[in-house]
């Protein structure tokens, strides 16, 4: 249900894993007509699982949107979101992405492909069942069209990291 920001405005602060999972926050606050207040964390999942506490005592007033990977922390979503916070409070929302963000980003195969300069046909099908979503999203990348782009998400041979310098940046 889209929320009406002349007669019902509102700011939602949130919390997240990296730029990444931020832009996600944003886009999906921008989408029920909210307004994006503060965004907290991207400094990694144990950086947001040693606030989260303190998350959850703020949405006591005021609304907060907290994104977290599952990874392979537990066998699913509602797992891992009981074992991270048994005691939400009202205006808390803790959402759990299966297995990564990536994975969202990668099931809407036309405009994440548009944007990689890639094939759709070339993305996983089934996202969600992807082990890894962020490296298959590396993996994509490395058929980009864009230089510039492949030079951002794709990791410099011999460099030893999984990620390219401008994936996510600090």
């Amino acid at each position: 249900m889209k929320i009406d920001p002349v007669t019902q405005p509102f700011v939602i602060t949130a919390a997240a894993e990296g730029i990444v999972d931020e832009a996600v926050v944003q886009r999906l606050i921008e989408h029920i007509g909210a307004k994006i207040g503060p965004v907290y964390g991207r400094r990694g999942k144990d950086h947001l699982r040693k606030n989260l506490g303190g998350y959850n005592q703020a949405a006591r007033f005021a609304p907060w949107l907290v994104l977290m990977d599952l990874n392979s922390d537990a066998e699913c979503a509602p797992a891992l979101r009981a074992a991270m916070l048994s005691a939400e409070a009202p205006m808390m929302r803790l959402r759990i992405v299966v297995r990564e963000v990536e994975a969202w980003l990668l099931a809407d195969r036309e405009r994440f492909a548009t944007f990689l300069g890639v094939a759709a046909g070339g993305l996983p099908v089934c996202p969600e069942a992807e082990p890894d979503p962020k490296h298959s999203v590396v993996v994509v990348a490395q058929r980009s069209k864009r230089r510039a782009l492949r030079e951002d998400i794709v990791p410099r041979p011999g460099s030893g990291r999984r990620e390219g310098p401008g994936y996510v940046l600090a």
